[in-house]
């Protein structure tokens, strides 16, 4: 079995999106400046369409991400801002969509987007039946992080921290309770655009 993994481009001061999001924003005002580590073409970054970069550091994490991943989870917000950018399942594996509505399964070009109305605990169950020996990873909205946090379902965080500071938006790693939370770093590395960061949850 791999590891539940939340994986977060974040702003310096602790913001996931920028404020407003909406179908036509899916990031927020601004908040499109958080991944530009990964969509934008320069000599390190060229990594979403062609992979024109195959020695640079983001490129690699973004390879590792998607090899690591076999189910993603995601909330219905960012499925609903993101089903039309992504044309597809935001990785081409089976994704879960955390949610209050039932709704027939989506079938996509990669994979299918299946709604679980039942909880956390329960979307976690079908990724990992999913994902085999993969990781499952937690993507998308701050609202779902913090969801799987506090009832202690991470294994792993991930954390590609952006030299930027947005101001305002969704910040991660509010609305956690007060349980104290430790964590390992097991990773890092740096190119001049973003910083990532990999942390084992000790549990």
């Amino acid at each position: 079995m791999g590891n539940v993994v939340l994986s977060v481009s974040l702003s310096l001061d602790g913001f996931s999106a920028g404020p407003d999001i909406s179908v036509e924003r899916p990031m927020g005002d601004g908040g499109e400046r958080l991944h530009e580590w990964l969509f934008d073409s320069d000599s390190d970054r060229a990594v979403a369409a062609d992979a024109t970069s195959p020695t640079g550091v983001d490129a690699q994490v973004a390879r590792e991400l998607f090899a690591a991943t076999g189910a993603v989870v995601v909330g219905r917000r960012t499925f609903d801002v993101g089903v039309d950018l992504w044309a597809d399942t935001p990785f081409p594996v089976p994704c879960f969509v955390l949610t209050h509505e039932p709704r027939e399964q989506l079938v996509m070009k990669s994979a299918a987007f299946t709604f679980v109305t039942d909880g956390v605990e329960r979307a976690l169950e079908l990724a990992r039946a999913s994902a085999g020996d993969k990781d499952v990873l937690v993507m998308g909205g701050a609202r779902t992080a913090q969801q799987f946090i506090r009832a202690g379902l991470v294994d792993e965080v991930q954390i590609q921290l952006v030299p930027v500071l947005l101001g305002a938006g969704a910040r991660l790693f509010d609305h956690l309770g007060s349980n104290h939370i430790e964590l390992e770093r097991t990773a890092l590395l740096g190119s001049p655009h973003v910083t990532h960061l990999r942390f084992r949850v000790l549990k």
